[in-house]
């Protein structure tokens, strides 16, 4: 039994889908990132109605 040789167009896939996917995990990462600091800095909340006598 013996493994055949990955092709040279194989391994320039792979390259190339690797850094793909790690541009998209970085860019959900930032979006990730910046929803939490929006929500945990309190800009995220309701307006509060103003109460009238």
């Amino acid at each position: 039994m013996s493994f055949r040789v990955t092709h040279e167009l194989h391994r320039r896939r792979f390259g190339r889908n690797l850094g793909v996917g790690l541009i998209l995990a970085g860019f959900i990462a930032l979006v990730f990132g910046l929803t939490v600091v929006k929500v945990t800095s309190g800009g995220f909340e309701l307006p509060r109605a103003e109460v009238q006598k």
